[in-house]
């Protein structure tokens, strides 16, 4: 999707949108007896000569027939990139492109994990915490900015690039988080989507513009979470919490390339999200059991998250620390007064974390409560499942 984009133009975007779902759909009869030995240049010759095809029908030999090196689009491998100087990967050109600073930032996500990432929906309204609805309204408002800006895909000056770095950050976060909590029934964890976030956050570190401390710190915090996942699922795929999980299954090898990426990322003065969020999966790594984990630690790193990112979200994840490190009713207490905003209150993770801390502290009736709807918000069954097992009633 990428690539077609960036041959054919901002101008031609839904037609590459369609001649890719076209290429898919062609594959659905044409792998029914196998699929080729190099699936992805399969689906990219089919969809690039989709595209083609309807690109000469309707205006003759257009640009995307010279950037692809003239009439022969029988060819047997991609067309060559032009932009190969800059950014050299289509998919991290594409996002920069896609985070133009003319886009708001929230139409800049849904685009983004729409068209380039591959998310439904439904996915991208949960992980932003928004409706379906809205989710239609950004997408079509990000695509309407697009094709104001222009057809021209050269990338621009570095100086422009920079203005659009933490939105590529956001959107490789986001693609990252659905790898590791997918919100899919069938999956709880995709580990293709982290593999890809890693991928292309590492290749950001490479060029000048994401060559900056905060991208080292997502990079870090991207691999310490993925050195977890062998240990995340119990033998029948079901997910396992932090507490139940085997610790000599966790890949020591990825937690110091981890813990590598957070040295590097402790240059400059500058202390993000990112850093604070490392340091928190740093600190859960090096811990040589639960019970011996340095919750203080835990609680002050989502504080001073609070104060750089304010967010009710990291409120409720610091109330889980203080209660593994002062107790249930220390955590109730710290979350007092709080009155979450409608997207948090809608969704299972407020109620979740009360009901566990209700039923910490004995508070029978009040765990019920929040426990009952907290199951009934659960995005997919696998938190269904494992949300029965920690909430009992």
């Amino acid at each position: 999707m990428a690539t077609l984009a960036r041959l054919a133009g901002l101008e031609h975007l839904q037609r590459a949108e369609d001649a890719v779902a076209s290429a898919f759909t062609t594959a659905l009869e044409a792998w029914k007896d196998g699929a080729p030995a190099d699936p992805g240049s399969w689906l990219y010759r089919v969809a690039h000569n989709r595209l083609v095809g309807d690109l000469r029908r309707d205006a003759g030999r257009l640009r995307i027939l010279q950037r692809a090196g003239g009439d022969d689009d029988d060819g047997d491998g991609p067309a060559p990139t032009h932009l190969a100087g800059e950014l050299r990967d289509d998919l991290l050109r594409m996002l920069f492109v896609c985070c133009h600073d003319a886009i708001p930032m929230e139409s800049r996500l849904v685009f983004a994990l729409k068209t380039l990432c591959g998310f439904d929906t439904e996915e991208i309204a949960a992980r932003l915490f928004t409706t379906a609805a809205n989710v239609h309204k950004r997408l079509a408002r990000a695509r309407e900015r697009l094709r104001a800006i222009g057809p021209d895909l050269e990338t621009p000056p570095l100086v422009e690039l920079r203005s659009r770095l933490s939105g590529v950050q956001a959107v490789l976060y986001l693609l990252f988080n659905e790898g590791y909590l997918s919100l899919q029934d069938d999956q709880a964890i995709r580990r293709d989507l982290c593999d890809e976030a890693i991928r292309l956050a590492t290749l950001l570190t490479e060029h000048p513009v994401g060559a900056v401390p905060e991208t080292f710190a997502l990079v870090a915090l991207m691999h310490l979470h993925t050195s977890r996942l062998g240990a995340r699922l119990d033998g029948l795929g079901g997910l396992l919490l932090l507490e139940e999980q085997d610790r000599s299954r966790w890949d020591r090898e990825r937690i110091a390339v981890g813990m590598q990426w957070l040295a590097r990322a402790a240059s400059g003065e500058i202390f993000s999200r990112f850093h604070a969020e490392a340091g928190i999966a740093a600190e859960h790594c090096l811990a040589p059991s639960f019970e011996a984990t340095r919750w203080s630690e835990i609680a002050h790193l989502y504080q001073m998250l609070e104060r750089i990112a304010p967010s009710p979200l990291h409120t409720l994840n610091r109330a889980v620390a203080v209660a593994e490190w002062q107790g249930p009713e220390a955590a109730l207490a710290s979350l007092e007064g709080l009155v979450p905003p409608g997207w948090l209150a809608g969704s299972y993770l407020w109620e979740a974390v009360l009901g566990d801390l209700h039923r910490r502290a004995g508070h029978a009736e009040l765990a019920n409560q929040h426990g009952e709807r907290a199951l009934a918000l659960a995005p997919s069954e696998p938190l269904r499942a494992l949300l029965r097992r920690r909430l009992v009633f």
